[in-house]
């Protein structure tokens, strides 16, 4: 980055974020308390079969909302106020959950998690953006990203061991949250500037690189399909809730130990063969978790680990395959189609998996899992035939990202001004 504000910003160390990444730990523990409790709950309380697949349907959408409405907010308050903000939408959010167990009022509630989430999201990415060097930006963000997913685990690991009656489990997401606002409040980064406008170019996604957009695409309906609906299947099989929240933190594990060996091959080979390589262990892993019963449930944990990380690994390659096709003076159209891409599918593919539930049982939404993998594999094999190898030179090093959660990268670059017209 070249412009004058980030030229003038002081040298910082990777101490000097740790405040942010600090409290956007403590919050994904919340977070993941949540994840697993409404489900959880909606399933045993026989609510009706829609409702659980709703919830995260409206997490998707809040998210899909949260990713648009961001960088305009951002460029009207600035970070810090916005963050304020979306805090007490997360904590408004846990809050009317806690008051009772209300179907519909909790499907609201989760969109309004889902469209907060993602602002925070996006204002911590972009803070740190600004505030790393360039010697260390890379090992920050994928710090950051490994710190909140493990904090995701952890938030699921503790809601095993809470009653899952009454309403502790949103009261312990009320507390983390409020601790999550202390840390980042004490803080003497200096806000970032102005993010850059999100400007949706398709066209060009599709021109620079078919395969890492609709790469995107498939990642965003994955990842919302297997972290979401797993917890539902677990629990309308009768597993018990501390099984069910220990499957879900082992699942996040997943992440590390597929994606980065896979992350790590595909900077020495074509990326695309990585990529139909993911598609084929994601069926794989389909097919193992429909044969694994929950009576073995140690087994079903290291199944559901390999399935996961597979889906995040198709997300990371995705967007590292797009870096590589494009020039730098697109990366931030580039960067807002893809955020865009990944938060339109996360809330379709839900959506019509949870319509198709009723109809196909709960395991609906590994067969649909399975079914977006094969496609996405036959599409790049088609591909690799259109196309070759982008040049060694020409190639950026992977980095870890998880589908989980938007990949910012355009709100993070500053706003710039446009020249004075020529007389």
């Amino acid at each position: 980055m070249t412009t004058p504000d980030i030229a003038a910003a002081p040298k910082t160390s990777p101490f000097s974020i740790a405040s942010i990444v600090v409290s956007m730990t403590i919050l994904s523990v919340g977070s993941g308390i949540m994840f697993a409790y409404v489900p959880f709950v909606l399933a045993r309380n026989n609510a009706p079969s829609w409702n659980s697949g709703a919830a995260i349907t409206a997490v998707a959408f809040g998210g899909l909302i949260g990713c648009v409405v961001a960088g305009p907010l951002i460029r009207r308050v600035g970070h810090a106020r916005l963050f304020a903000v979306s805090m007490a939408m997360v904590i408004l959010s846990a809050f009317l959950i806690a008051l009772g167990v209300h179907p519909l009022v909790w499907v609201f509630a989760r969109g309004i998690y889902g469209a907060a989430g993602n602002v925070n999201f996006i204002i911590a990415q972009s803070w740190l953006n600004h505030a790393a060097s360039n010697e260390w930006r890379g090992k920050a963000m994928s710090g950051f990203y490994m710190a909140y997913v493990i904090g995701l685990g952890t938030g699921a690991w503790v809601f095993g061991q809470l009653p899952p009656d009454g309403n502790l489990a949103p009261l312990m997401t009320i507390f983390f949250a409020a601790l999550a606002i202390i840390p980042i409040s004490l803080t003497r980064l200096p806000n970032p500037p102005p993010p850059a406008n999100v400007s949706v170019d398709v066209k060009l996604a599709w021109r620079n690189s078919p395969v890492a957009l609709i790469g995107v695409l498939a990642a965003g309906g994955l990842s919302m399909v297997v972290q979401g609906f797993t917890p539902i299947y677990a629990a309308s099989q009768n597993v018990a809730q501390k099984d069910v929240a220990l499957l879900m933190f082992v699942m996040q594990f997943g992440l590390l130990f597929i994606q980065y060996p896979l992350g790590a091959l595909s900077d020495r080979i074509d990326r695309r063969l990585v990529l139909i390589a993911t598609c084929a262990l994601i069926t794989l892993g389909g097919l193992a978790a429909l044969q694994v019963s929950f009576s073995n449930i140690v087994v079903l944990m290291l199944v559901y680990a390999i399935f996961a990380g597979a889906v995040e690994t198709v997300y990371s390659i995705a967007n590292a395959h797009a870096n590589d096709r494009t020039d730098p003076k697109d990366f931030v159209p580039l960067a807002s189609t893809m955020l865009v891409a990944w938060s339109t599918a996360a809330t379709i593919v839900p959506l019509a998996v949870t319509l198709l539930t009723p109809v196909f049982g709960p395991q609906t939404f590994i067969y649909a899992a399975m079914a977006v993998a094969i496609a996405y594999a036959i599409f790049v094999l088609l591909r690799l035939r259109e196309r070759p190898r982008t040049p060694e030179e020409e190639r950026e090093t992977f980095e870890l990202k998880s589908a989980q959660l938007p990949n910012a990268g355009a709100m993070a670059e500053p706003q710039t001004e446009l020249p004075p017209p020529k007389d």
